[in-house]
């Protein structure tokens, strides 16, 4: 179970793209001609207009330094979150997005007044980074900091880098089983340090072996929000509890031949994975896991993308696995061998040892204009979100499966950015999300 610690960052950059798209002008529409009238005169486009000055400037995104933009996130964990972003896009010659600078000023539900910095940055095609932090008045503060390079695999070698300090006092525990019911929710503290790297050979630029290591030390604390009970009162014997370290090792064999890493039409992408945590290597508990999962693209059209993704993780050693470590379900995002999104509930609302899932979305690009000195799109994408845990046998693949439905709406910053809201509905409620990167 893998908590996201780019909240605040996601937020500030899906605002960015999805107010910008909303606001763009409609593009110039050609005069009809009545049947047998003479021809209209052609039209002819206005004169250039020279920079707008004053508030003008700020309120038009093609010459805007940065946009001041209303914060709005609601999360079916954290709350309510009301703030301001100041946001900056620093483009290249040729349009494209090297930083997005995004620093804001926020209000939550539960924690008071806070501040944070987004920084992401795109050297190139082939390597990217972030460096995503805040503070809150009351319990909670993250920093994460990560480098990849080799991500095109033109070269024999890719690796990345990651460290990252995150404390969550949001965090839901509902016991372990695929059917918990909702009167079973706990709150705790989430309290969390690691440092990983992994390096991968490319034996082509499609088919990769890489082995990733990811040292963890993961704090359960006793629960903080009024009116739900902490962990240890209903959960006293889970494992996990308390203290815990684990030294995580993972083989991953990766086969990649879609267009783009980031905002893919074609291809498709195949993993198979398995690991282990071991007290031979230093861990204070021990478990391991095998996994395969897939992301299918398939181009409907030059606007048009069905996206498909499937995923099993099973864990054949996890009598000591601490609850965090198990197989989960729930939240908005795919995370390859951790978690698999169910767009109704929030993250990690079901957990055990095993997992199925499945969703698709068919992505529309409905709108297309230049903002921020770059070139932005917006989409919108229809979802479906299927999923079980389960600790023996599956039994029957397609019985108890959870299912979510809604639509995305994503502002398109080609070649490196998507921002998202994603509205879902399941179990008779709807919960909204935001962030960065597609679900999948």
């Amino acid at each position: 179970m893998q908590r996201r610690s780019v909240r605040k960052g996601g937020v500030a950059t899906a605002a960015v793209l999805l107010i910008g798209a909303l606001a763009a002008p409609p593009p110039l529409l050609a005069q009809e001609v009545p049947e047998g009238s003479a021809p209209l005169p052609p039209v002819v486009p206005p004169a250039p207009q020279t920079t707008p000055g004053g508030i003008a400037r700020w309120l038009n995104p093609a010459t805007a330094p940065f946009i001041p933009i209303p914060e709005i996130d609601v999360d079916p964990q954290s709350g309510v979150t009301l703030g301001i972003i100041a946001a900056f896009l620093d483009v290249d010659s040729h349009g494209e997005i090297e930083r997005i600078s995004a620093p804001d000023v926020f209000h939550t539900q539960y924690f008071g007044w806070g501040a944070g910095m987004s920084l992401y940055g795109f050297p190139s095609e082939d390597s990217q980074w972030q460096l995503i932090g805040s503070l809150k008045q009351h319990v909670e503060h993250d920093l994460d900091v990560h480098y990849l390079a080799g991500l095109t695999r033109a070269d024999p070698i890719s690796w990345s880098v990651e460290a990252l300090d995150d404390r969550s006092g949001t965090a839901r525990f509902f016991g372990i089983g695929n059917e918990t019911p909702n009167y079973a929710e706990s709150n705790y503290v989430d309290a969390q340090a690691s440092l990983g790297a992994s390096i991968g050979y490319n034996f082509t630029q499609a088919t990769q072996l890489a082995y990733g290591a990811r040292w963890r030390r993961v704090e359960v604390l006793p629960g903080v929000l009024t009116g739900i009970p902490s962990i240890e009162t209903l959960y006293p014997d889970v494992n996990g509890l308390g203290t815990e370290h684990v030294f995580e090792q993972t083989f991953t064999v990766t086969h990649d031949t879609r267009d783009s890493t980031t905002i893919p039409h074609s291809g498709a992408r195949y993993l198979l994975y398995g690991g282990f945590a071991s007290r031979s290597f230093g861990s204070s508990v021990a478990y391991s896991f095998v996994g395969a999962a897939a992301y299918c693209y398939v181009p409907l059209g030059e606007q048009v993308t069905l996206a498909w993704h499937a995923g099993i993780r099973y864990m054949p050693s996890a009598r000591e696995a601490p609850f965090w470590a198990l197989s989960s379900l729930g939240g908005d995002r795919s995370i390859v061998n951790g978690r698999e999104p169910l767009r109704s509930d929030g993250a990690d609302r079901y957990v055990d040892e095993n997992l199925l899932a499945t969703g698709a979305e068919l992505r529309t690009r409905v709108a297309g204009f230049d903002a921020f000195g770059t070139r932005v799109g917006l989409e919108v994408a229809p979802f479906i979100d299927a999923g079980k845990v389960f600790s023996n046998g599956p039994g029957n693949a397609l019985s108890e499966m959870h299912t979510a439905w809604g639509l995305g709406v994503r502002g398109i910053a080609s070649p490196y950015v998507v921002g998202y809201v994603d509205v879902g509905y399941g179990r008779g409620r709807g919960v909204a999300f935001s962030g960065i990167n597609y679900a999948f």
